[in-house]
């Protein structure tokens, strides 16, 4: 008999902060301390970004002393950020598990992928702007290309990617292009249903479709000729 997956660990809405504060126990589990902090810190991040003093006023609130909150966040205000994105990366991917992507159309596939992670984010959108305008910062550029990069490659195997040539690398770069545009047009779209932002998508899907096609066609074209016969294909290892 197959072993039973562990129960799903409730999410903690920022209503709920307070009385986590006094459930909090010493012993208690990392991830769920980090919701704590996360869930108080989202509303307060809204209006004043991913500050050292957001930080400090959610764990306060989360009932964390400052030596627990620089263990569970060693990075201040950024480790936070990223806990945050790993977190809707998780969401994401119960929401994308529950849709039956192999049925689809790779770019509805991508589509529904993109749409999955930002309606995720929509509850703190303007958190999740402050968020991004942190990570733009030239010296967190690395963490926004590791976090940017998780996001993209959570969602291909959710599409059901499977590549494992330079095709991984290069689907997860043009994902990354489509979904860091959309994510800035979605940041500006104050339409109710955020058509505006479906649409953008939709436009940016059709030119890589539109560039994946004549990339092909030029393979095929080109491999009439014996000079280009073998353009394209992987190196051997000598």
């Amino acid at each position: 008999m197959a072993e039973k997956a562990p129960p799903r660990k409730k999410k903690i809405a920022p209503e709920d902060v307070k009385a986590a504060r006094i459930e909090s126990t010493p012993g208690e589990d990392d991830a769920i301390l980090k919701e704590k902090v996360l869930a108080a810190a989202l509303s307060d991040a809204a209006f004043d970004g991913f500050t050292d003093k957001v930080l400090a006023k959610a764990g306060k609130a989360a009932g964390l002393d400052q030596d627990a909150l620089a263990r569970l966040f060693p990075e201040g205000p950024v480790s936070l950020i990223e806990f945050y994105s790993h977190a809707a990366d998780a969401e994401m991917e119960e929401q994308l598990a529950a849709m039956e992507l192999p049925k689809m159309k790779i770019r509805e596939r991508i589509a529904a992928t993109v749409l999955a992670r930002l309606s995720v984010l929509k509850p703190h959108k303007e958190a999740t702007r402050r968020a991004a305008a942190t990570l733009s910062l030239p010296m967190h550029a690395g963490t926004a290309a590791r976090l940017l990069y998780h996001s993209v490659d959570a969602m291909w195997r959710a599409a059901g990617d499977t590549s494992t040539d330079f095709n991984f690398y290069t689907k997860r770069g043009i994902l990354a292009g489509v979904y860091g545009a959309t994510l800035l047009r979605w940041f500006n779209d104050s339409s109710p249903d955020e058509s505006a932002t479906g649409d953008f998508l939709a436009a940016r899907i059709e030119n890589v479709m539109q560039f994946e096609k004549f990339k092909a066609e030029a393979k095929k074209a080109l491999a009439k000729f014996p000079a280009f016969r073998e353009w394209g294909k992987p190196k051997a290892d000598k």
